[in-house]
């Protein structure tokens, strides 16, 4: 099957990527490993990312590529071979999965959405933020660790009580 993914140049972006098996806590267990592949491949392939939060299972991310630039897809496949190549080989993998040299700790595919304008920016920017308080980790979107929320904070842009209970708006998937 070939996916038609809407390649943009310059283009912002809404993504959310899976760990293979939604039970696992591979990304919060190992926070620093998936902190290191990002450093690593925007070193390579510079893009920003406005706004990010990390799951155990699964993240959310906005990223803004650079003018000119449109290949998301080859800075998610770095991201996600270097994470994996950083934890030890414990899981199973199937023959299709070992004959593409592949580990079994990501979903093979992601989904991505091009951001159209400002208002459509805020709501995945909330989105991401109030995740956390979605799936019961937290009450409070401000109490996860592992959410850009903490930035927008600092620079004012919203408070720390921001959506303390999990009804404070519409975030749908």
């Amino acid at each position: 099957m070939r996916y038609r993914r809407d390649f943009v140049p310059g283009g912002t972006y809404f993504f959310t990527v899976n760990l293979a098996d939604r039970s696992q806590r591979l990304l919060t267990d190992h926070v620093d490993g998936l902190r290191f592949a990002f450093q690593r491949v925007k070193k390579r392939h510079p893009f920003e990312i406005p706004a990010m939060v990390v799951l155990p299972e699964h993240l959310h991310a906005i990223w803004v590529l650079p003018e000119g630039e449109a290949d998301f897809s080859l800075r998610w496949r770095q991201i996600k071979g270097t994470f994996s190549r950083l934890l030890p080989e414990l899981e199973w993998v199937s023959r299709s999965r070992n004959e593409r040299r592949e580990r079994n700790i990501w979903q093979r595919r992601f989904w991505e959405h091009q951001i159209r304008d400002d208002q459509d920016f805020s709501r995945h920017v909330d989105y991401i933020h109030i995740n956390p308080v979605k799936h019961g980790h937290v009450r409070r979107a401000s109490d996860w660790p592992y959410s850009s929320i903490h930035r927008y904070i600092r620079v004012g842009l919203i408070s720390a009580d921001w959506a303390c209970e999990p009804g404070d708006g519409s975030f749908g998937e």
